[in-house]
C-alpha cells in the first residue's frame, strides 16, 4: 500500500530559501554600511567627554576649548563635524559641548541612508 508523503513533508522551499537568503544580505550590506557611523559617533562623544573633563580647560575660553577638540579629533581622524560646529557651553565651571550632524549613506544608485547624531560631552 502506498500513501501520499506530498501532504506530510514539510520544509523550506529553494524559493523560499533563496528569498530569506537575499533579505539577509541585503540586511547585512546596510548595517555593515552603518557601523562606521556609529564608531565615529562613539569617538565624538568621547573626545566630547574628554574635552570637558580636563581640568586644564576650566579656566580657559571656548577658542581653546575648540582647539582642543580640533588636536583629539585629528587624532582620531574625526571627518563628520568640525569644531565650528560644536555647542559649546560653560555650566557651573563646566563644559558642555554638544553637536548635531548628519551622515548620508549611499545604498544604491539614488538611494541613500541618513543617519541623525547628538552627541554631547553629557552623554559618556
Amino acid at each position: 500500500m502506498q500513501t501520499n508523503l506530498h501532504g506530510l513533508q514539510r520544509g523550506l522551499s529553494l524559493s523560499g530559501f533563496l528569498f530569506g537568503a537575499v533579505l539577509l544580505v541585503l540586511f547585512s550590506i546596510i548595517g555593515l554600511k552603518m557601523v562606521p557611523a556609529y564608531i565615529e559617533n562613539a569617538e565624538i562623544g568621547k573626545i566630547m567627554a574628554a574635552v570637558a573633563a580636563d581640568p586644564e580647560l576650566q579656566n580657559v575660553g571656548v577658542a581653546e576649548v575648540k582647539g582642543e577638540y580640533v588636536k583629539r579629533a585629528s587624532i582620531d581622524d574625526i571627518r563628520a563635524i568640525r569644531a565650528d560646529d560644536l555647542e559649546i557651553q560653560q555650566q557651573g565651571g563646566q563644559w558642555s559641548l554638544s553637536a548635531h550632524y548628519t551622515v548620508s549613506i549611499p545604498l544604491l544608485a539614488n538611494v541613500s541612508l541618513l543617519l541623525d547624531f547628538n552627541p554631547s560631552s553629557a552623554g559618556h
